[in-house]
């Protein structure tokens, strides 16, 4: 299958037939089960998009992206949702759809719940969003399986389950209870509120070894003697050190750990690598494994010329508590993927032959990869956080130990330092850009004007300006002989806030040949007019519509999403009647005529 190469391989380490014959278990055939006799094939990548129902309100179909995948399972995100309400799907299952579906089924893609910005906005956002973006293929989309007919389960059965409070982890589990339809999950080893009550025929339950044929992780049981300390967190919560599991040779990936977003890369197993290495190597190695860290990724710092600030979205909020070779290599994976230029990144690193940290990038049309050097200890780890952030040139502060309550300090001085030099190229006053609302006038533009009054000849100059008979009107002027007497009654300060006055011309023959030249259409071709020549046209063609132009520079309607509004989205999402909306669709047409 495509991309199960990234798969650790020894997240698929645990043996299925030796710990049935430990327990006695017999595992549920695979008739009782809505899964495809052979598991279907991943040809999804991330950053893909699709059509999918959203999880929080069914009767929505939303636009999503594909953040990562493991196996045939795939992380999706709603685009306008944020990293909290990511949800897995698997690639046949029946809420996803190629992009164009719903449109071809009479439907409308509607915003996810939460949508973080105005609802109005939601058919430019979308148009933003498709544009120039990578469409998941149809052939990847795969047919649904067959439900069995009835429920066939019994109470001791063993199966694979979907951990809903960390869904990204798929763990043994027996059948505890079945009532008519339904079936109670519960998770070997573990105690508390993980276990469950599911249909028979949900798609969250796996015969066994369906994560071994599929190469998906699949977490270890958790130790009977000890369930109490191995309670698994939620999601959320955070996991110092490394649990049982892991010191009996299973995945690195604890219950809590947040997952990546896309596939870790494949690397060698421990085994391998203690046989090609030497005995201080390897202990070296295992210390690393012990130390664990968390890396927080503080996407609104400044990322530098070499990330793509519209890819940023792709990386989680933080990565661990994870081994700081993990750690390392998941941190500079996801600037790989979001680089620019993924070839740029992976050429600030050297390529070492008993590196255990594998990267790989797509450039070129191919494929590569590269082995790195891990870390030895926590000092070290840090100190390659640091150099890769020199080489990238971001913030210091884009990956911390600590999130950051408040916004950067590093970037905001960044930023008022290129405010400043801007102000001096520009030669206009240095308060020009600020961080803040000036709540006063500003100081350094009073002293300024103060001093130009102060200068020998200001009077004079000032007067002849207004005396000469070509100067234009003033429209806050003073008499001539009152100002001068305010001058002389009144100290300088007087002048500190000095009356804005501004000038229109004297002909008013001018101003009227003027409003009759209109400024024609930069581009014949309406896909290339601007928001502004969208408003101009429909002004011109119908007086009635008018009165809605605001609409179009409110929604950013240019030339492009102008000729992709159909009456749905004209009365839905810009509100206007029937009338108004038939015109409109009636000028769009005739442009598309024009068009062709």
């Amino acid at each position: 299958m495509p991309g199960q190469k990234r798969i650790l391989p020894n997240f698929v380490s645990f043996k299925w037939d030796d710990y049935l014959k430990e327990t006695g278990g017999i595992p549920a055939p695979k008739g009782c089960f809505k899964q495809s006799e052979a598991p279907p094939g991943n040809e999804f990548l991330p950053g893909m998009k699709l059509e999918a129902q959203d999880p929080r309100n069914t009767t929505s179909t939303c636009i999503a992206t594909v953040i990562g995948f493991y196996g045939p399972r795939l992380r999706l995100r709603l685009d306008g949702s944020d990293n909290k309400n990511d949800f897995w799907r698997l690639v046949d299952h029946p809420d996803l759809k190629p992009v164009g579906w719903c449109e071809k089924n009479g439907g409308m893609l509607q915003p996810p719940l939460g949508f973080r910005m105005n609802a109005s906005s939601w058919p430019s956002f979308l148009l933003r969003t498709l544009n120039n973006a990578e469409m998941a293929p149809e052939t990847a989309f795969k047919s649904e399986p067959a439900t069995p007919e009835g429920n066939k389960f019994k109470v001791g059965m063993k199966l694979e389950a979907v951990d809903h409070k960390n869904p990204y982890l798929i763990c043994p589990a027996t059948v505890g209870e079945v009532k008519e339809n339904m079936i109670y999950v519960q998770f070997d080893g573990w105690t508390g509120g993980t276990d469950y009550w599911v249909e028979h025929d949900s798609r969250e339950v796996f015969p066994v070894g369906w994560c071994a044929a599929t190469l998906h992780p699949l977490q270890h049981p958790g130790k009977k003697d000890k369930a109490a300390k191995l309670r698994r967190p939620s999601g959320n919560a955070s996991v110092s050190g490394v649990s049982s599991a892991t010191a009996t040779g299973a995945s690195t990936s604890t219950p809590g750990q947040t997952p990546p977003p896309t596939p870790p890369p494949a690397v060698t197993s421990a085994k391998a690598e203690s046989d090609s290495t030497s005995t201080s190597s390897s202990s070296s190695s295992e210390a690393a494994a012990d130390i664990s860290v968390t890396i927080y990724i503080n996407n609104s710092c400044i990322s530098g010329p070499y990330l793509s600030p519209h890819k940023l979205w792709q990386m989680p909020s933080h990565i661990g508590p994870a081994p700081i070779d993990k750690a390392l290599q998941y941190a500079v994976q996801f600037c790989v993927d979001c680089a620019v230029q993924p070839k740029a990144i992976m050429g600030f690193f050297k390529p070492s032959p008993r590196g255990t940290i594998f990267l790989t990038a797509t450039y070129g049309g191919e494929k590569h990869t590269m082995k790195i050097g891990s870390p030895y200890n926590r000092a070290s780890f840090w100190k390659a956080i640091d150099k890769l952030c020199e080489d990238l040139l971001c913030c210091g502060n884009f990956f911390t130990s600590q999130p950051l309550k408040e916004p950067c300090p590093r970037c905001a001085r960044k930023v008022s330092e290129r405010a400043r030099e801007l102000c001096e190229d520009l030669l206009c006053c240095g308060n020009f850009f600020t961080s803040q609302p000036l709540k006063e006038p500003c100081p350094r533009c009073a002293r300024k004007a103060e001093d130009n009054l102060n200068q020998p000849g200001s009077s004079s100059s000032s007067s002849a300006v207004k005396s000469s008979s070509a100067a234009p009107k003033r429209t806050h002027s003073t008499d001539s002989s009152t100002a001068s007497t305010d001058r002389e009654h009144k100290p300088p300060k007087a002048a500190k806030h000095p009356k804005k006055i501004t000038t229109q011309p004297a002909s008013s023959t001018t101003t009227v040949s003027e409003v009759k030249q209109e400024p024609k259409p930069s581009s014949s071709n309406p896909s290339n007019w601007t928001i502004e020549e969208v408003i101009r046209y429909v002004s011109e063609s119908d007086s009635a519509l008018a009165a809605h132009v605001d609409l179009f520079r409110k929604q950013e309607i240019d030339g492009k999403a102008f000729l992709l509004l159909n009456s749905d989205m004209i009365m839905k999402y810009m509100g206007l009647k029937l009338g108004p909306a038939l015109k409109l669709c009636a000028l769009i047409e005739k442009l598309k005529a024009k068009k062709t």
